[in-house]
């Protein structure tokens, strides 16, 4: 088996629990590398969220690249872009609407990875994934934005309850014109209907001329099984999701228990 490009997602994936990548996910990171192997983080944060992780690994050069906002934009991870996929403002007035009707947290993330919300009252979530991906958050109204205003993003965020009330709804309301995917307990996203990681991850293949049998994709969540379906091998971190878990070619340990370095060891990338 030949790997060319590994595509790792960072929340609950690359970070363990307290948010930190562990020094052995480090070292295997580095020895892939060093073997000429292309590390790729796919995320749902904008780039400036992923910046110090990069730094972290020694991924911030201008032949290193990164996915963002669960695929709207694919970049260098010193910025350049290379491909973005974009919603009009138009949805910033309907899901605010729809937000609204259905008493849960809404917002947007502009291509800067700046966070609107035209709730005044601001959710929790949405001031703690400010801070993580170090953006600006502003209160605005959609008849505030102007009309070309552009979407990397939309998200509905809130407890695990209140997502799960209106889960099925907004996939019966938006989900014929939108991608809508749970990325997590706290986070229900809407993105361009072409959006996804595994389209962002068949782009850069494309880009870098490596066949998708050469992929291996780690991941945990529901926003990963694209990246699982175009991957040649596909792993699930051992705190995934039974769904995750069931689409998987091999399951690893935790976040927690060093799983990424694991997973590299057991597929013969790294020493064990």
């Amino acid at each position: 088996m030949t790997i060319k490009l590994i595509a790792i997602d960072i929340d609950d994936t690359l970070l363990n629990s307290a948010g930190q990548i562990l020094p052995s996910t480090v070292a295997a990171i580095k020895a892939v590398q060093q073997q000429g192997i292309k590390v790729v983080l796919c995320t749902g944060r904008p780039l400036a969220g992923a910046q110090h992780f990069l730094k972290t690994l020694g991924l911030i050069s201008a032949d290193q690249y990164a996915i963002t906002f669960n695929g709207a934009a694919l970049e260098t991870t010193t910025g350049q872009v290379i491909a973005r996929h974009l919603i009009d403002n138009q949805y910033y007035r309907t899901l605010t609407a729809f937000a609204k009707d259905h008493h849960v947290p809404f917002n947007v993330l502009d291509e800067a990875g700046v966070i609107y919300t035209a709730d005044h009252d601001v959710d929790r979530i949405t001031v703690i994934q400010a801070w993580e991906n170090h953006a600006g958050l502003l209160i605005r109204q959609p008849a505030e934005l102007p009309s070309d205003f552009k979407i990397a993003k939309g998200l509905f965020v809130g407890t695990i309850t209140q997502l799960d009330q209106i889960e099925a709804k907004v996939k019966q309301r938006f989900g014929q014109d939108l991608y809508v995917v749970r990325a997590g307990g706290n986070f229900l996203e809407l993105m361009s209907p072409q959006v996804n990681k595994g389209n962002a991850l068949l782009e850069l293949a494309s880009y870098l001329q490596i066949e998708r049998t050469e992929i291996m994709a780690i991941g945990d969540e529901q926003n990963d099984l694209a990246m699982f379906k175009v991957a040649g091998t596909a792993i699930a971190m051992g705190n995934s999701t039974a769904t995750v878990k069931a689409q998987a070619d091999y399951v690893t340990a935790t976040n927690d228990q060093n799983g990424i370095a694991q997973a590299l060891a057991h597929f013969g990338l790294t020493e064990n």
